[in-house]
C-alpha cells in the first residue's frame, strides 16, 4: 500500500492481472522472495513490511489466458507500505504495474482465487486494514 491507501496490481504477461508474486529462489524464505518480486515487478524497494496476510493456492495463470494446471502454487502474501509511488517493473514478463483504489482492486484481479484471497482482507468499506 502507498501513502494514498492504494494497492499495487502488477500485470502478468500483459494478459492478466494479480498482486505481485512468485516464486521462492533458493537461499530465499517467502518474506525475501516478496520483497525481490515486489521490485522486479514494480521497480519499489521501498518497503516497510506491516504483516503477513495468509497462504493460499492456485493455479499458476496461463500465458493466453485461464489456468496452467501443470502448476499448483502455494503463495503466501505480506502487506507492506511504502512511501514510494514511481511504479518501473524491471521483469519484461511483467509489464505493467497501477496504483489502484483499494475498493477497485478485486474487480481488476483475473484470478478468482486471488479476489477471493483480497477481500479476505478488505473491510465492508473495500480498505485494507493494517492491523
Amino acid at each position: 500500500m502507498n501513502n494514498e491507501g492504494e494497492v499495487l496490481v502488477v500485470s502478468q504477461h500483459g494478459t492478466s492481472w494479480s498482486l505481485p508474486k512468485g516464486g521462492i529462489e533458493n537461499g530465499e524464505d517467502a518474506l525475501a522472495a516478496a520483497k525481490r518480486e515486489i521490485y522486479e515487478e514494480s521497480g519499489i524497494e521501498d518497503l516497510e513490511l506491516v504483516r503477513e496476510l495468509g497462504v493460499y493456492e492456485r493455479y499458476r495463470i496461463h500465458p493466453k489466458g485461464g489456468d496452467d494446471t501443470s502448476e499448483l502454487k502455494e503463495i503466501t502474501m505480506f502487506l507492506f507500505k511504502t512511501k514510494q509511488n514511481s511504479l518501473r517493473p524491471i521483469d519484461p514478463g511483467n509489464p505493467e504495474a497501477r496504483w489502484v483504489k483499494s475498493d477497485e482492486v478485486a474487480e481488476l484481479l483475473t484470478h478468482p482465487k486471488d479476489k477471493a484471497f483480497f477481500l479476505r482482507f478488505a473491510q465492508g468499506t473495500g480498505h485494507l486494514s493494517e492491523k
